[in-house]
């Protein structure tokens, strides 16, 4: 029988019943141009709301959920490791990342709007593009920059919000009898890299863009169970919030993209032919970066040398309650 899926937070990492996700530290591409994959810096913090009865924002604790530290203008990308397979619906600001729609607690694939694992190892941003994604970067509500301001006219919910679903009991017995068969299951890992309250809400608006294809489900919406599922709500905090609420002081600025390339440390690229790229979204297409809506805070960028981009293929924690969205 089916029941809804226990949402934890474990460390700094969110689990969704069969389903783990991190969010990773990054760099932040330029604008121009098309770039790989850029590495994993480090996992941000993670922090239940509902610990913090005292400092968190009353809406926040509302609505239940999580919350972490991010920089005005960081980027960040999100990894996902699964036991079992699972489709994954992400919003921003209650806007679909992957199919640009209002969010839909409902499955759906016409068009596709969530993620299918373990096909897709992680997103970096919005399906912006015909094999290419735009990165997510942290904004302030209030400036019109974010995915949500550009496609909804208004900045009311900020942060991000997950949605697992898992198989039916016939789709589960039949993968588990499969995998069995075949003896040879690998989890996904962390690593796109192999590198170890008086302030506004945040959001996200469009980066530079990025190669990675956002793949189409194999399988049929039949095979998930929607009662067999769990959501969450990821507050985004900037790094004076984040001090006020928790008492902690937020992790540094990530080193900065020239750097990092000055010292030859690697980019990835993954592809896999066995799995057809979704179309790009119309509607995400027509997102305008956030530089371009509050200015470039960049100086010319160091070009990556194409010999240091490698090529990808391939129970304890706290319970996190829900809260009214």
């Amino acid at each position: 029988m089916s029941k809804a899926l226990t949402i934890k937070v474990n460390g700094d990492q969110l689990e969704l019943g069969p389903v783990q996700v991190s969010f990773q530290r990054t760099l932040r591409i330029p604008e121009d141009g098309l770039h790989a994959l850029p590495p994993g810096l480090g996992r941000f913090p993670l922090r239940r709301v509902a610990d913090y009865p005292d400092t968190a924002p009353a809406d926040w604790l509302d609505r239940g959920g999580v919350m972490m530290p991010l920089y005005q203008r960081e980027a960040m990308w999100m990894s996902f490791n699964n036991v079992e397979p699972a489709a994954l619906q992400v919003g921003v600001g209650k806007v679909c990342a992957i199919s640009g729609g209002p969010w839909d607690e409902t499955l759906s694939q016409d068009p596709q709007n969530y993620a299918a694992l373990p096909d897709q190892p992680w997103l970096d941003g919005i399906n912006a593009g015909d094999g290419y994604i735009r990165q997510f970067v942290a904004v302030p509500l209030g400036l019109g920059a974010t995915v949500e301001a550009q496609v909804t006219g208004s900045e009311e919910h900020g942060g991000v919000q997950l949605r697992a679903v898992g198989l039916t009991d016939d789709a589960l017995r039949q993968w588990q009898d499969e995998q069995s068969a075949a003896d040879n299951f690998i989890i996904c890992g962390d690593e796109q890299s192999l590198l170890p309250s008086s302030a506004p809400a945040m959001g996200f608006g469009a980066g530079g863009r990025m190669r990675q294809e956002v793949y189409a489900d194999d399988r049929g919406v039949p095979d998930y169970d929607e009662k067999r599922s769990g959501r969450v709500f990821v507050h985004l905090c900037s790094a004076s919030q984040w001090a006020t609420i928790t008492g902690e002081v937020p992790p540094p600025t990530p080193v900065d993209r020239g750097t990092y390339i000055e010292h030859g440390l690697p980019w990835f690229d993954y592809y896999d032919a066995d799995h057809q790229d979704l179309a790009r979204s119309d509607t995400l297409g027509k997102v305008k970066t956030v530089g371009t809506l509050l200015g470039d805070d960049d100086g010319p960028h160091t070009v990556v040398d194409p010999a240091t981009v490698v090529q990808l293929k391939g129970d304890g924690g706290d319970v996190v309650d829900d809260g009214q969205w």
